[in-house]
């Protein structure tokens, strides 16, 4: 073999290596843009029912395509293509309508044309209290990261999806009475299951209802939970990983 066909061949080589990673590359995007986005819980306003330091799957069918289903949201067409709109109950991503840039992660409570309001802990839809039962307490860490024994609550929306949602504050807390809001045509009501921990579409100056585009997806299932104290020394992390939450399907 001479010198010349030595270069070609390890050219050939090297161009084989690069045309794998490009399609491995367009691979990943296409299934992160069509079918499935990870996702990670940064924050306890879905306590109980997801915990920081859960990592979930986010099906990006499930409610059709916008421009947020792409990666960094470019704007390249607006409202939704193959659309189907979200149930009362599902726990779906969605951008801040605020910046519409920011990851936020909440359970669909009010649908379009809606009323909403909450009076003494209580949440009403459309005039009607929603059932909630008394459950044992739940043990959570407190502002501080002391543990602590907080009330729980097993509510069931009018759709029959049911839920436990835990009040750090009581039933006096401070969204535990506000306003009675409407949800606009195409926009949907988000809540936390954390109540007094939440940062939602009760906040109308941080949050407020969420318009359909800017749903990215449902949240489907756990595949990975680590306990939020876990640091980078990875030896500790099998003591840490919480490995009866692996797996599980997100209701």
């Amino acid at each position: 073999m001479n010198v010349s066909e030595k270069v070609r061949r390890e050219e050939g080589g090297l161009w084989e290596t690069v045309k794998v990673i490009i399609q491995a590359l367009l691979i990943a995007v296409v299934v992160r843009t069509l079918l499935f986005q990870p996702f990670n819980i940064p924050s306890g306003s879905l306590i109980p029912t997801l915990l920081v330091g859960d990592y979930l799957f986010v099906s990006k069918y499930s409610y059709g395509y916008s421009r947020h289903s792409i990666p960094f949201s470019p704007p390249i067409f607006s409202g939704r293509i193959w659309a189907s709109e979200p149930q009362r109950g599902d726990i779906a991503v969605f951008k801040l309508p605020k910046d519409n840039s920011t990851d936020y992660i909440k359970r669909v409570i009010g649908l379009p044309g809606d009323h909403i309001q909450v009076l003494n802990g209580v949440l009403h839809i459309n005039g009607v209290p929603v059932k909630r039962e008394r459950v044992e307490d739940y043990r959570t860490t407190d502002l501080f990261g002391r543990m602590q024994s907080v009330l729980s609550y097993r509510e069931t929306l009018p759709n029959g999806v049911s839920y436990r949602t835990i009040e750090r504050d009581g039933d006096r807390g401070y969204w535990d009475n506000t306003n009675l809001y409407t949800v606009p045509p195409g926009h949907f009501f988000m809540m936390g299951d954390n109540r007094d921990n939440s940062t939602d579409s009760r906040d109308e100056a941080s949050v407020g209802p969420v318009p359909f585009e800017n749903f990215v997806g449902r949240a489907e299932i756990i595949f990975f939970s680590i306990d939020e104290s876990a640091s980078w020394r990875f030896w500790e992390w099998p003591g840490l990983i919480r490995w009866g939450r692996m797996f599980q399907p997100i209701r």
